[in-house]
């Protein structure tokens, strides 16, 4: 499975619910006070104890039987016997993980070559890399052209399917054409500056089922080009202007 899994144990919630002794720190409490407010600051600790776990429980990818759930911490406190060993119960997870990957894998992968199929009998939709790339011109260029190894100034929007938004450039952005994935490089050459193009990437093109993007993902983009041609120079950027510029090709790479 090509995809991190990650199975939370009672140590691990423990250990990222917890904070350092100095972090946790506070002025010392006449008794009297610390006893009348200990009741209140249990409820609080105790329900916010259940949002770390919660949240957890979703990062792991599977829909557990929350009531289930809660009959295995009760069933734990009272030191009733587990139905399943640690190791049996990671086992187990990591299959049924497996299986909805394996399913979302398929079903996306099925989604995406349909709306190629239907997308390319759209007028003005225009089929590259054996189908697997297509893109409609949205606003005509006039400025000069995107060439191999170009690094473009550009704005854009990444979309899924369905229309959400998985990224977007916060300001014009300059890239590199040899480090973005297949479909969006070939998406990007010919473009003129000036020219608006909507480019569909077919997973093959862009990330399949590797990243943290949903497995076989169908990718949209909408794309401006502001300058056809502009070298990126890092030498001159100061780390903080590196580190948000990485953080927004990441979408795009």
């Amino acid at each position: 499975m090509k995809k991190q899994i990650r199975i939370l144990s009672a140590f691990t919630l423990l250990a990222l619910s917890s904070l350092s002794a100095e972090e946790t720190a506070a002025p010392a409490q006449p008794a009297t006070q610390a006893v009348a407010s200990a009741p209140v600051e249990i409820t609080k600790i105790s329900e916010a104890f259940g949002h770390v776990i919660g949240k957890n429980l979703e990062t792991i990818g599977v829909k557990f039987d929350m009531a289930q759930v809660i009959k295995g911490l009760q069933d734990a406190i009272a030191g009733k016997e587990s139905p399943m060993s640690e190791m049996e119960c990671i086992q187990a997870i990591t299959a049924v993980q497996e299986k909805i990957f394996k399913d979302q894998c398929a079903e996306n992968l099925n989604k995406a070559e349909a709306f190629l199929a239907s997308n390319k009998k759209t007028d003005g939709v225009i089929a590259l890399e054996e189908g697997k790339v297509q893109y409609r011109v949205n606003t005509a260029g006039t400025g000069a052209v995107i060439e191999e190894h170009y690094s473009p100034l550009i704005k854009y929007t990444g979309k899924y399917l369905d229309g959400s938004v998985f990224g977007a450039s916060k300001e014009e952005e300059a890239l590199s054409l040899d480090e973005v994935i297949p479909g969006l490089r070939a998406g990007l050459l010919g473009m003129k500056e000036g020219e608006k193009r909507t480019v569909y990437i077919h997973p093959d093109m862009a990330y399949g089922t590797n990243g943290y993007l949903p497995p076989n993902s169908l990718l949209t983009f909408e794309i401006e080009i502001v300058k056809a041609n502009a070298p990126i120079k890092e030498e001159t950027q100061k780390p903080q202007d590196k580190k948000e510029i990485a953080e927004v090709k990441t979408d795009i790479r």
